[in-house]
């Protein structure tokens, strides 16, 4: 089981939603080393473009774009998933075959209503996986309980304030570029499929200006940011930028 390892494990709640939350922190974690999964709940099958085999290609593409060593769908119901017993128990079997030591989800509060339910199913699922006497199994084989140390929440379409930042500057090229290989979602003059609020021509450019504005916020070019449930703490004063 060793192999399974992550370090980080992002979930989304629709393919392309990790690559927009947080796209470029897992682009730098794996250029420094880091073992990155990433879970989407549903394949997006109430998208207004697109369809559901689309997608599947489209995330795979971004995957290889970003490098990460997994990549797994659910297939939860789209826009009718729930946090329940069902649902976490298939969450945490992920958790604990992988068993990160940081996971990274949707937003709490956000235009989406998948995106808070996805926020919760994960967080509920992230604490249940610790308890012993759940038990799970893959392929027969009963799992061991594990909990991450960290879990936070990447933000989305609302402009949250941030509990801390992540500096992506340099990496904000390889997000986009992962963002841009879900093709059928974003602006493209060629498509014949309805517009939404996402393949507006000027969306992409609110991304780098978010990412952009962040990064104002602590002197770097480019930043994503990310709130938490619990207080942060820091080995001394220098750890703050």
């Amino acid at each position: 089981m060793k192999e399974n390892k992550l370090d980080i494990l992002a979930f989304g709640a629709h393919p392309d939603d990790v690559e927009l939350g947080c796209g470029g922190t897992i682009a730098k974690e794996i250029y420094f080393g880091k073992k990155v999964g990433i879970i989407d709940l549903t394949r997006g099958e109430l998208g207004t473009r697109g369809t559901p085999e689309t997608r599947d290609l489209e995330s795979k593409m971004a995957s290889k774009i970003l490098g990460v060593s997994i990549r797994e769908n659910l297939n939860f119901k789209d826009g009718f998933f729930v946090s329940d017993e069902s649902h976490q128990m298939k969450v945490i079997r992920c958790i604990r075959k992988y068993r990160p030591e940081i996971v990274l989800c949707n937003a709490q509060d956000d235009r989406h209503i998948d995106h808070p339910k996805g926020a919760n199913l994960v967080s509920n699922s992230c604490f249940l996986s610790g308890l012993s006497k759940i038990k799970t199994k893959i392929d027969g084989v009963i799992q061991i309980e594990w909990r991450p140390k960290n879990v936070y929440h990447y933000i989305q379409w609302k402009n949250s304030s941030p509990d801390f930042l992540v500096d992506i500057s340099g990496y904000i090229e390889l997000k986009l570029k992962a963002i841009k290989a879900y093709s059928s979602q974003f602006y493209n003059p060629s498509s014949k499929e309805p517009e939404t609020l996402i393949s507006k021509i000027n969306f992409i450019e609110n991304v780098i200006s978010r990412s952009s504005d962040l990064g104002r916020l602590i002197g770097v070019e480019n930043a994503e940011g990310f709130t938490t449930n619990r207080v942060i703490g820091i080995n001394n004063l220098n750890d703050l930028k």
